[in-house]
């Protein structure tokens, strides 16, 4: 299913993504610092939300108590507790 993640405290402005069960594919980044957004969507094309929550959850950019990243995790856990809520 595809989701769309408006992001807060960060240069991007929104994240979409397809979780298929726990497997996030086809992340993009609206704004943001393009080569290493489009690196971090490479990264973590095919990987479980947990894998991504566990390596990128709490990461800053700069003085900012987030990051793109950050929000990632964020929305895709967020994301996949919904569907999981759909289902019950």
């Amino acid at each position: 299913m595809k989701h769309n993640f408006k992001t807060s405290g960060t240069c991007s402005q929104l994240i979409s993504f397809e979780l298929d069960g726990d497997k996030v594919k086809n992340v993009v980044f609206l704004g943001g610092c393009n080569g290493n957004l489009k690196a971090i969507s490479k990264l973590v094309d095919g990987q479980s939300v947990d894998y991504i929550e566990g390596k990128l959850k709490g990461n800053t950019c700069g003085p900012r108590p987030t990051s793109c990243a950050d929000q990632l995790a964020i929305a895709v856990r967020q994301a996949y507790e919904e569907e999981q809520r759909a289902k019950a």
